[in-house]
């Protein structure tokens, strides 16, 4: 039977998304549907769906209620492709703003919003970039990967860095040769990684430090998606992967420029001397809309 889809669209520095509300968890949209609402010749268009849903009333949220019971609502995010991702960093900024625009949260200046995701409840504040999120913890793999992109020329050693989702960053050596690159072709990693990765290829700034703030530059070809003006989880492990680099000295405060602008990335000590990583960048709610699916 045909469903009618209430929906807002929305983005975090061009990343974009289609957003809808099921609190109860009643709509399930089939992996062929979201591909449909994303595609961007006969759907809607967009890098994602986002459900807003309470944690309650789907399984997945059970963890998130166990690791937050404050943590209601769970961003039930798929990419475009149709498949399920575990976290999306501009993502989680643009659904604060729909569950905020929407009145189904209120959030005060300095209050925290915790949100239930498959990598574990994130908690979001309002910045003066937009919003806040406190990224998690991160770890660096100890695989060394090989990547290879069309326009890129010979294969290059990768960095893989989880942060939630599974990421592999790449270093380039100027401006050129991040624009050389055709991304609208699957980059190759080898050996591949079982569930697949994001892969970010980034310049740092010249000079890669200024006024004690880290500075790269960055492109991205998405699981699932392919190239997106911005990835949010991407451009935490592009920070973290050049202060890696760059050793003891570099600095925990980065900004990283992508094609959809700049974000914010700060990275700080945790209690039990462990170290998480904040986002800070705008969230857009662009239009609202109806539509109907087969």
């Amino acid at each position: 039977m045909a469903v009618k889809l209430h929906f807002s669209k929305g983005h975090g520095t061009g990343n974009d998304f289609i957003l809808f509300a099921d609190p109860d968890g009643s709509l399930e949209l089939t992996p062929a549907q979201i591909q449909v609402l994303c595609d961007r010749h006969f759907g809607i268009g967009a890098d994602g769906v986002i459900r807003a849903v309470r944690s309650r009333s789907l399984d997945a949220g059970a963890a998130a209620l166990v690791e937050n019971p404050g943590a209601e609502w769970y961003m039930d995010y798929y990419n475009a492709d149709g498949s399920v991702a575990e976290m999306c960093g501009n993502g989680i900024r643009v659904y604060a703003e729909f569950l905020t625009r929407s009145g189904l949260v209120e959030l005060a200046a300095g209050a925290i919003l915790p949100i239930g995701t498959r990598a574990g409840v994130r908690d979001v504040q309002r910045s003066a970039l937009g919003y806040q999120v406190d990224m998690g913890g991160w770890w660096i793999g100890d695989d060394e990967p090989l990547v290879n992109a069309k326009g890129l020329g010979v294969a290059r050693p990768g960095l893989s860095i989880d942060v939630g989702n599974p990421h592999v960053v790449v270093a380039l050596s100027d401006d050129a040769e991040l624009e050389a690159l055709d991304l609208s072709y699957l980059p190759v990693i080898d050996p591949s990684p079982e569930h697949g990765a994001n892969v970010e290829f980034v310049v740092p700034g010249d000079p890669l430090v200024k006024d004690g703030v880290g500075h790269v530059r960055m492109r991205v070809h998405e699981r699932g998606v392919g190239e997106t003006l911005s990835c949010g989880t991407g451009t935490v492990a592009a920070a973290l992967a050049v202060r890696h680099w760059a050793g003891d000295r570099a600095p925990n405060d980065w900004r990283v420029s992508i094609p959809g602008g700049t974000v914010s990335v700060r990275m700080f000590p945790t209690e039990d001397d462990g170290e998480h990583l904040s986002l800070s960048g705008p969230a857009e709610l662009v239009y609202d809309g109806e539509i109907t699916l087969a």
